[in-house]
């Protein structure tokens, strides 16, 4: 039931953030706004104020900003004047077109930061024990739930893999476990790191060999993870870090996806489109809040991302253009202004179209369908 809501919801939120960032970019240098809208023509309901008609139209999806001169060459009778877009400089063109990316980024900061303060997963050094199996090896020991594992015959454990290997090689003889036992705080069942009343303890127990990797030989199942909240101050710090590191690794998988387009005429079965983005939001509803944040940020910077690259008709392939510009000259570039234009669009609605593809062959299975046909009469 909430699923088309806040599938409807965020992807006008990014939409609308991406637009209010060239909105303002260009009021502030002075480029005429003609129109600001909320959702996509035809136009239900419109006002002017000032220079601007504020919209609100019939498709509901996101928005747009049509600023004067936008698509006319600086030739063009409506591309004159110092309010027109392609009248004004390069600087001033390439800042009101990364604006709506750069929104779209401090989006995904924000997002970020507000998780950090609810709480995120880290890895620590520390290795508790988060189930104990019983009857096993660990439960005969008195292990418990909750406790930390120090050191196996004297080698300090670190990390979940350090006790994988010494439990390997200690399979069928007996071990000894230091133990730390305390009264762990705790959010959604989650080690926050913080101890009290602890005591240490030691615990004999002999690792089972031949058995179930369910199980494991000691018969326990362990994390290192625990749960840190950042404060106010710092949240915005490490989510600023965070939001760089995420955007590195989306450009990382754009590039591969491409990559693999180009070279092997093939797309990877994992590329969501708007169909899978709402398979992903409807996951993400039944998780709660913080999931749906989560997504939030995570499409924003994607958003960023893709709409920064150098292909026609996003904000990157414009500012590849500007670029140029200043390489070749405007007039040499307006000849073929029309035509990367319509590549680009051409180019755009494409993708879409294979993707949507790629949605609908992950859920209905159309490729098999396909390979299952009579063959045709030769």
């Amino acid at each position: 039931m909430w699923t088309p809501i806040i599938f409807f919801v965020l992807l006008s939120i990014l939409v609308l953030v991406h637009e209010i960032g060239h909105f303002l970019a260009a009021k502030k240098i002075g480029v005429k706004v003609e129109e600001f809208g909320l959702g996509y023509p035809p136009r239900l309901l419109g006002k002017k104020i000032g220079e601007t008609i504020y919209s609100l139209n019939l498709l509901p999806f996101g928005g747009f900003v049509k600023l004067f001169g936008e698509n006319g060459p600086p030739s063009s009778k409506t591309s004159t004047g110092k309010e027109a877009f392609y009248s004004r400089n390069k600087l001033e063109r390439a800042i009101i077109l990364i604006a709506g990316v750069f929104m779209n980024f401090v989006l995904g900061v924000v997002v970020i930061s507000i998780i950090f303060t609810n709480g995120v997963l880290i890895p620590s050094e520390k290795v508790y024990v988060q189930q104990v199996l019983k009857d096993s090896p660990a439960f005969l020991a008195g292990i418990k739930e909750n406790d930390q594992i120090i050191s196996l015959n004297g080698k300090a454990i670190k990390n979940p893999q350090d006790l994988i290997e010494q439990t390997k090689q200690g399979a069928g003889k007996k071990v000894l476990l230091v133990i730390k036992r305390c009264t762990l705080e705790r959010i959604d069942n989650v080690p926050t790191g913080k101890e009290n009343n602890c005591s240490t303890l030691e615990a004999s127990l002999v690792p089972r060999t031949n058995v179930s990797p369910k199980e494991g030989p000691m018969g326990v199942a362990i994390s290192n993870l625990i749960v840190k909240k950042y404060p106010l101050w710092q949240a915005p710090i490490f989510g600023t870090k965070e939001a760089f590191r995420m955007s590195y690794l989306i450009a990382e998988g754009v590039l591969k996806i491409f990559g693999q387009l180009i070279f092997k005429a093939n797309l990877p079965s994992d590329v969501a489109g708007p169909i899978g983005i709402y398979q992903i939001t409807n996951e993400a509803v039944k998780f709660g809040p913080i999931a749906i944040l989560q997504l939030l940020g995570l499409l924003s910077l994607n958003l960023a991302v893709v709409n920064i690259l150098p292909i026609p008709a996003l904000d990157g392939g414009r500012l590849a253009m500007i670029f140029l510009e200043a390489i070749v000259g405007k007039k040499k570039l307006e000849r073929y202004d029309n035509l990367v234009s319509s590549i680009g669009f051409a180019t755009i609605v494409g993708l879409i179209v294979l993707i949507t593809f790629n949605d609908l062959n992950r859920i209905f299975k159309f490729q098999e369908l396909l390979n299952n046909l009579p063959l045709p009469f030769k």
